[in-house]
């Protein structure tokens, strides 16, 4: 018996990376996975081998920042599992969708409204859409993406940091809007990570620089994120919303 045996999640962002973790520990615990990612062949290769374990999986292209692509999401998942139990927001442009690192005066006015479209709107949508259904059912979990550049400020990509800042403010607002219908909103701020799409030996050599502001020396890794979000999707966390849980190896304490 899983934790989350019976239990329906949605991950965006699902097929690369982070949002893979995510999938594949979702399922180890025995939730249906929905696989949500822009790019649809990646979703389908990691909902295939979530199959392959034995566990269900539904692989699914969406745009997060498209309204009707949202929609389609949440409507696919329902006619496949007839629930909807757990949203994690975590489709962003950062790693999969390379952003500039430059001071706020070079950045393109338009990659500044590409990040907030994909960062903030698709998380707006994203929600949107799962909320009918969680609604009706009295309960369900949105766990959302933030960071922890936006609690300690990082030059540089300030379209970035600053979407990922409201990222916690929508949290503890919806987590206000919905707590009555048994939905808890909370959030989870990772440190900086070390995933497939950003190993590159200066990449590297940055990660491993950044040990030296945590308490726990050592880069962090996909998995080192994966338990906080069963945690958050599990029963074990029903009286908690609002938050966001900081997954960093201490680097920023509060």
């Amino acid at each position: 018996m899983g934790q989350l045996d019976r239990r329906v999640a949605i991950v965006t962002g699902g097929g690369h990376g982070i949002g893979k973790a995510y999938c594949e520990g979702l399922a180890a615990e025995g939730a249906g996975v929905v696989v949500a990612d822009v790019d649809g062949a990646a979703a389908r290769t990691v909902a295939d081998a979530i199959v392959k374990t034995g566990a269900a999986a539904l692989a699914l292209a969406t745009d997060v920042a498209d309204e009707k692509s949202t929609l389609a999401m949440a409507r696919s998942a329902l006619e496949r599992f007839g629930r909807i139990d757990v949203l994690v927001n975590n489709a962003a442009v950062f790693a999969t969708i390379p952003i500039s690192r430059v001071p706020m005066e070079e950045i393109p006015v338009d990659e500044w409204d590409r990040v907030m479209a994909v960062n903030l709107r698709g998380l707006f949508l994203a929600s949107r859409a799962v909320l009918p259904a969680m609604k009706g059912q009295r309960s369900g979990k949105i766990i959302n993406i933030s960071s922890g550049t936006a609690l300690s400020g990082s030059p540089m990509r300030i379209h970035y940091v600053t979407s990922k800042g409201g990222v916690i403010s929508f949290t503890r607002t919806l987590a206000r809007e919905v707590g009555a219908f048994g939905i808890n909103v909370n959030a989870i701020a990772p440190g900086s990570t070390l995933s497939e799409e950003n190993v590159t030996p200066e990449i590297l050599a940055q990660r491993q620089r950044r040990v030296e502001d945590r308490a726990i020396p050592r880069v962090q890794l996909p998995s080192d994120l994966v338990g906080t979000v069963i945690f958050l999707a599990s029963p074990a966390s029903d009286f908690i919303t609002g938050q966001t849980l900081i997954v960093d190896g201490g680097a920023v304490m509060h």
